[in-house]
């Protein structure tokens, strides 16, 4: 049995389907199908069960998952230990990013770490839906946001706030409001990023919080559709400052209520509550700390 084997059932485990395991394993899904079933006959025994649309686990499986993660956190310490005298970071790294902030700044930054370490496997998972840390084994999660579930380690990698916008020519039509509560009567584009209220959107802060629930015709989970709608002058947008700061200094967009503070939702690196954190997961969050402030603040 390989680590290879172990590392690969580990995502096979994690995932809601083995379609989902197959794009987390950048594979196709005959080749991630016939992989598992080699291992169960090298183990004589079956992991999966078939025929159900959702990944499930026989009782084998189970057991075989639940003792994977000390067995591989055992295997990076020993790696650890073993180059820690090295100036050089080895062994894989596993990231999860949303899909926005991945492509425009997780993946540059990943591929300039990968560079300067050419004996690192660096992964970078990237999903349109909200990130779960919680249900895939990863080394590092670049989320936007306080995560929800506070047993992960959390380090700030940037400020960003979430600020409402819209295009000139819905402006134009449609006035600009000088008060939350106006927000109401605008045709308002909601991003629907979790099974929280997205149509709630909050003002102010910890010392005077604000809210009002708007309406409109169009939603959407992609946050880059919820943005192109707005620039063709559809509506009101509410976004992270960094992914709409360079629409709003080209004057594609302007911001609305400008006077009115919103809340934080700073860009965060999750790591597990573990014990041992590897050196090379430790040099990726320095990394990212350093430099995507700055890439933040720059116009795209």
């Amino acid at each position: 049995m390989s680590i290879d084997d172990l590392r690969f059932f580990q995502v096979v485990a994690a995932s809601e389907t083995l379609t989902a395991a197959s794009r987390h394993l950048g594979c196709s899904l005959p080749v991630t199908s016939k992989r598992l079933s080699a291992l169960e006959r090298r183990l004589d025994v079956r992991l999966v069960q078939r025929g159900t649309r959702r990944l499930v686990l026989t009782s084998e499986g189970a057991l075989y998952a639940s003792r994977l993660d000390s067995i591989l956190d055992q295997v990076r310490e020993l790696e650890d230990l073993v180059t820690d005298g090295s100036r050089d970071l080895r062994g894989a790294l596993v990231v999860q990013a949303t899909l926005g902030l991945g492509r425009a700044h997780v993946a540059p930054l990943l591929a300039e770490f990968a560079a300067s370490h050419p004996q690192l496997q660096v992964r970078l998972h990237t999903s349109a839906l909200p990130l779960r840390p919680h249900r895939q084994k990863f080394d590092v999660a670049v989320h936007v946001g306080s995560p929800p579930d506070s047993s992960l380690r959390m380090r700030r990698l940037a400020e960003n706030r979430r600020v409402p916008c819209a295009a000139p020519s819905y402006l134009d039509r449609r006035g600009a409001p000088t008060r939350v509560e106006e927000l109401a009567d605008h045709d308002c584009i909601v991003l629907r990023e979790n099974e929280g209220d997205s149509a709630l959107w909050r003002f102010g802060d910890v010392s005077d919080p604000r809210h009002v629930r708007v309406r409109g015709s169009l939603s959407s989970n992609d946050g880059d559709i919820v943005t192109g709608w707005a620039l063709e002058g559809r509506g009101v947008i509410m976004r992270s400052e960094w992914h709409v700061r360079p629409h709003i200094e080209r004057g594609e967009l302007v911001r609305v209520l400008p006077h009115v503070t919103t809340p934080a939702a700073d860009i965060y690196a999750l790591t597990a509550d573990d014990t041992h954190v590897p050196r090379r997961v430790t040099g990726l969050i320095e990394y990212l700390a350093s430099r995507m402030p700055g890439r933040l603040g720059r116009s795209g």
